[in-house]
This record gives C-alpha cells, sequence and structure tokens, in this order.
C-alpha cells in the first residue's frame, strides 16, 4: 500500500528554516572567509610600508573599535531588556546622558569606581521614570522616551553650568567638567607583544589575526571586561532561569503571563529600571574611558545607534554585540587613517556584495541578486575612480552603515508581540 506524506507544510517550512538557519561552525566559516579574502586583496593590490588595508585588521584599529562599540552595545543591552518585557525604550540616549554627567561629576568628586555606581543610579533612575510613565500612567512609549531625552539634556545643561562653571581653575566649564582618574586597564603579558610582533611581519593571514587578537588583549579597560560579562549574563538571565522566561513572557502575552500568577508591573519595572541602568553604564564609558571628562554632546546618539544594534540582532545578545561590534568599528574608522581606510573598504565591500549575490542566484533569489551586483558593482567603480573618501563622508559612516543595515535586516525582524502595546492590570477577566 502506498503511503504518503502527512507532514503539514507549516512543519516543512520550519524544518527548512532549520536546516539554513547559521551555526557556530558555519559562523566560523564565514569569518574565516572574510580573513582570507582580505588578506587576497591585500596581497594583490597593497604597496607601501604600510597599506590602507594592514590598517584594517591592525591592533590599533580593534582596540579603537572595541571602545567605540562597547557604549553602543551597553545602551543596546538596555534597549534589549526594556523591549523584552514589552516596554519601547526610546530614552536611551538622555539616559547615557545622565550616565556621562554623574558619572563625571562623582568620579571627580571622589574616585572613577563612585563615579561609575554614581551614572549607573543616574541613569537608572531615567529608567524608573520612563517606567512610572509607561507602565503605571500608560503613557505613549515613544513620548515619554522623547520626553526623557529632552529633559536629560536640558538638565545636565543647567547641571553643568552650576557644578562646573565654578571649576574653571581645575579644568570645568559650563560644557565640561574638570578631568577624572584613570580606571584600569588589562593586557595580557606576553601573548600581547608576541601578537604585535607576528603583526608586524605582515604575514597572509596569519598577522590579520594576530593584529584582532592583539587588540583584544591589549589595554582593554575592565569596563568593556565588564561589559562583555554582562552581554553574556543577559542571555544566561533571559533565557535560561525562570525570571528570564517570565520577564519575555511579559513582552509576548502579559494578559497570558498574569494568569499564570506573574506581577507583570513588577517585571516590567525591573526590566525599564535596568535598561536605564545599563544605558548609564554606556554613558560612564563615554565619559571615564573614552575622554575622562563630560562633555555636553558627547553621546552623539549611541542610544539611537544602539536601538539600531539591537534591532540588527532580533532582540537577541549576540546578535546586539555583532551589531554593535559592525557600527563600533565604522565609528572608529575617523580616528585612524579614516579615508585611505574606508577607501580601501570599498573594494572589500563590492567583492562581498558580488559573492553574496553569486549565492543568491544560487538559491535562486534573482531580485535579491540583482541588487547585490548591482551595489557591488557600483563599490567597485567608486573603488577604481578615487583614491581617498572624503573627510565628511568618513565622519558619517557609522550613519550610513546604520541606515544600511537596518533597510537590509527589516525584513527578517521579530520582535516581541506585545512590545510597545499598553498593559492594564487584569485587563484578561
Amino acid at each position: 500500500m502506498a503511503t504518503t506524506s502527512t507532514t503539514p507544510k507549516s512543519a516543512t517550512a520550519v524544518q527548512t528554516k532549520i536546516h539554513h538557519k547559521l551555526t557556530f561552525a558555519k559562523v566560523l566559516l564565514l569569518i574565516a572567509g572574510g580573513l582570507v579574502l582580505l588578506s587576497v586583496v591585500t596581497a594583490l593590490v597593497s604597496s607601501g610600508d604600510k597599506p590602507a588595508f594592514y590598517t584594517i585588521t591592525s591592533s590599533d584599529q580593534v582596540a579603537a573599535a572595541l571602545s567605540m562599540a562597547v557604549p553602543i552595545g551597553l545602551a543596546g543591552l538596555g534597549g534589549l531588556w526594556a523591549e523584552r518585557a514589552g516596554v519601547v525604550n526610546i530614552g536611551l540616549e538622555g539616559m547615557m546622558i545622565l550616565g556621562t554627567f554623574f558619572g563625571a561629576w562623582a568620579g571627580y568628586q571622589t574616585s572613577p569606581w563612585v563615579g561609575v555606581l554614581a551614572g549607573v543610579l543616574g541613569g537608572a533612575v531615567g529608567g524608573l521614570v520612563h517606567a512610572i510613565a509607561t507602565v503605571t500612567f500608560g503613557v505613549d512609549h515613544i513620548v515619554s522616551g522623547v520626553a526623557i531625552n529632552i529633559l536629560a539634556l536640558g538638565a545636565t545643561t543647567y547641571l553643568a553650568k552650576a557644578w562646573f562653571g565654578p571649576l574653571s581653575d581645575q579644568g570645568g566649564s559650563p560644557k565640561q567638567s574638570p578631568q577624572v582618574d584613570d580606571l584600569p586597564t588589562i593586557t595580557v603579558p606576553g601573548l600581547s607583544d608576541w601578537l604585535q610582533d607576528i603583526e608586524d611581519e605582515h604575514w597572509f593571514v596569519v598577522s590579520d589575526v594576530a593584529g584582532i587578537l592583539g587588540g583584544l588583549v591589549t589595554n582593554v579597560s575592565v569596563l568593556t571586561v565588564l561589559a562583555i560579562a554582562l552581554v553574556i549574563g543577559t542571555f544566561f538571565v533571559l533565557w535560561k532561569t525562570s525570571f528570564g522566561l517570565r520577564l519575555r513572557s511579559c513582552g509576548e502575552n502579559p494578559t497570558a503571563a498574569e494568569s499564570l500568577g506573574v506581577n507583570v508591573y513588577l517585571y516590567k519595572y525591573a526590566a525599564v529600571v535596568t535598561s536605564g541602568a545599563l544605558a548609564g553604564l554606556g554613558g560612564v564609558f563615554l565619559a571615564l574611558v573614552r575622554s575622562h571628562i563630560y562633555n555636553e554632546g558627547q553621546t552623539g546618539g549611541r542610544g539611537y545607534i544602539g536601538l539600531a544594534a539591537m534591532l540588527f540582532g532580533n532582540w537577541r545578545p549576540g546578535g546586539l554585540a555583532m551589531g554593535a561590534g559592525l557600527f563600533g568599528y565604522s565609528d572608529a574608522l575617523q580616528l585612524r587613517n579614516g579615508g585611505p581606510t574606508v577607501h580601501a573598504l570599498l573594494l572589500i565591500a563590492g567583492i562581498a556584495l558580488l559573492l553574496f549575490a553569486a549565492w543568491k542566484v544560487y538559491r535562486k533569489a534573482m531580485v535579491a541578486a540583482a541588487i547585490n551586483a548591482v551595489a557591488g558593482a557600483v563599490l567597485l567603480v567608486w573603488y577604481l575612480l578615487t583614491d581617498t573618501v572624503p573627510s565628511e563622508l568618513v565622519s558619517a559612516t557609522p550613519y550610513i552603515v546604520t541606515l544600511l543595515v537596518m533597510a537590509l535586516a527589516a525584513q527578517r525582524l521579530r520582535m516581541p508581540k506585545a512590545n510597545g502595546r499598553p498593559y492594564r492590570k487584569g485587563q484578561g477577566k
């Protein structure tokens, strides 16, 4: 007797989706392929003692990218906590501003470690205000977040004039604080020097890997290590504990969570206050690690870029970390031989897009293949017809990358179902 398949179409689709899902091994292969591509192109077109291509993977460039990525990643991590509980947090920028101001103020008055604590508490207070407005009073999440951004900017501007203005003899002014002492840094002894020696040899692939690893083990701030630990800890707390399961249920279906005995208000408050504290820590990093002072406007929209990193990561810590690294790397380009380095990246990006177009042809996605092929051809022509990239465009690189990434990633995003929706206790009855 002939048998027929009873597998539903939906189940087949799920199986196909799982089959094509990126595994850890595939990610490692993609990274290895990217390094080989970079080294091949470097060997073919490099000239001089230190071509721009070597700047792309140099330890200095990686270290700068890491320091740029940390505040973006912490802001995005804050957004992840809030939105996993169903609260949109557009106020991350304002909470970062509070972190920069109070971190520098307390750090100058006492010690940098007290500054870290004060900055975290400042951001947490911003998160608490957002939670009161959105969770308790049901204010629109976007309106509340924008209001917090405006209030934080206005309050810190006023307080800076009152507290830092009279300290001109110590380096203060109405727009900046006196300098704060350094936080400790970590260097792996022996390994750092060995990797630097290998990087200086400019060996095929090996020197690129040495440069990347060297930037990760040389003069790394303790706050960077803490930020990495927080990303890992967030994954385990939200996805491996009952607390995390309850919190995420508040962002997916708060009515069902309430019916199972979950105090939805309490979990939303905990998530949004934690969100503000993480954003405040990102602000502390800018004030105490990047510049050692509070400076008006130093967040530079990183709270919004953090939200973009969170979206890029599809509300997952691992993807968020990769998004923060991408945006941080593009932000660091302007610090390290910006024009020639970005110009060199045009060639890498053009070749990568053409290879991706070929992959789309293999997958019979002809429209996507055509779009990637055209984009890759444009970048290659741009590279061949120019020698560098204007400094104005280099400074705008992180924002351009943000827009491009969000445009390309928009089709695969899946946010928590109840994210941004109003919730009132007992509404399911």
